[in-house]
């Protein structure tokens, strides 16, 4: 879909949506009992016999597309994911979710999907996501229309829940039951820098490993896999390349900063399982997939949380 195409349709749907559909009322607010998490607590270890109890959230597994699924949100709870991702688009003053302009709904939003079931579960859990288990949720917003114009109407929805989401405040982080990081149209960068209080953080790019960019501005290094290395997957893995890999991370962990690669292979079978294996053994902190019940049975096997 070009741009001119794209804006066409979008300014189509919000002329529908602001004749039919009412501004969304206020949420109820999460729970007053939020207990600090924090994104530095030790990975679950993996009992004796080589899998995790069912119980323990898998915080390196990251739900790609995850509205695409049956039960956005929580289908990827289900299967116990520590990070999902959504797609949004404003459009007539609404967040709506979806991958392309031609899937968006009205009633699909950012809140009906994902920020209202979150405030339910973090009140009913007091004040995790995973009940015990007092370690962020990653939410990755991917905004798919302009990204300044998006970004502030993101941020006016997420500061109806105060005690919801990881909040940057003067300097300083302080953790809640959810993070959420900014992906997509680059154009946010700026109106967030220029926050001096915030409750959403940045995606960066491995560019920003040799810049003076900060973790917390940007806590996750996000890339494409198969603009950095060659290997899917089938044969060996190239030395040059695990080294590269490997690199990566050491440099992203000395700097306070999480690393996930969106494009690599997603089709079950060894090579995937090659390729997640070599990902874990370097310290990717997110693997990508759309196969919640393939990574979640892939990490119970071979990965501690």
């Amino acid at each position: 879909m070009t741009l001119t195409t794209r804006r066409g349709a979008l300014t189509t749907l919000g002329a529908v949506l602001a004749g039919t559909l009412a501004r969304p009322s206020s949420e109820a607010l999460a729970a007053s009992d939020t207990r600090p998490a924090s994104d530095v607590q030790a990975a679950n270890a993996v009992p004796a016999g080589g899998r995790r109890p069912r119980s323990r959230p898998l915080w390196r597994a990251h739900a790609h597309n995850d509205y695409a699924h049956p039960r956005p949100l929580l289908d990827a709870l289900d299967h116990r994911f520590g990070s999902v991702e959504a797609d949004i688009f404003l459009v007539g003053g609404r967040l709506l979710v979806g991958h392309e302009v031609s899937d968006l709904d009205p009633s699909r939003t950012l809140e009906s999907l994902y920020l209202e079931p979150l405030a339910a579960r973090v009140a009913a859990h007091h004040g995790a996501v995973y009940r015990g288990a007092h370690r962020p949720l990653q939410l990755l917003i991917d905004i798919k229309t302009e990204g300044a114009a998006t970004y502030l109407e993101l941020d006016r929805r997420l500061r109806r829940y105060p005690r919801l989401f990881t909040r940057y405040a003067h300097g300083r982080v302080h953790p809640g039951p959810v993070t959420v990081v900014v992906s997509g149209d680059r154009a946010a960068r700026t109106p967030m820098a220029a926050q001096t209080e915030r409750r959403a953080f940045y995606d960066g790019r491995l560019a920003d490993l040799t810049g003076s960019v900060p973790a917390s501005f940007a806590p996750l290094i996000s890339d494409n896999w198969t603009q950095n290395f060659t290997w899917t997957g089938t044969g060996a893995f190239p030395d040059s390349e695990r080294r590269k890999l490997r690199s990566i991370t050491a440099a992203a962990h000395a700097r306070g900063q999480r690393v996930r690669f969106w494009a690599t292979p997603d089709t079950a079978g060894p090579a995937r399982d090659a390729l997640w294996t070599e990902l874990l053994a370097a310290g990717v902190d997110h693997l990508n997939t759309d196969d919640l019940a393939g990574l979640e049975a892939f990490l119970d096997a071979h990965a501690p949380a």
